[in-house]
C-alpha cells in the first residue's frame, strides 16, 4: 500500500473507533491494524527523510542540500 492509502485506512479506522457502534471485540482488530498502520507510515516517512533535499539559491545557483 502507498502512504496514502495507509493514512486514508488509519482514518477509516479512527471513524469507526469514534462512532461508538463498533462491537468490543472489533475494537481490539482494529486498535492493533491502527498500530500496525503506524508503525509502517512512520517507517515510511523515516525512509524519505533522507532522501528529501532543498534547493536554494547561492551566488545566482541553484545548490541542492539535504534537509536536516
Amino acid at each position: 500500500m502507498t502512504f496514502e492509502q495507509l493514512v486514508k485506512r488509519l482514518e477509516e479506522i479512527v471513524m469507526a473507533l469514534e462512532s461508538g457502534e463498533t462491537k468490543l471485540e472489533d475494537v481490539n482488530k482494529l486498535f492493533s491494524e491502527g498500530a500496525e498502520i503506524t508503525k509502517k507510515c512512520y517507517e515510511i516517512l523515516n525512509e524519505s527523510k533522507g532522501k528529501v533535499s532543498v534547493l536554494r539559491e547561492e551566488l545566482g545557483k541553484l545548490i541542492e542540500k539535504p534537509l536536516s
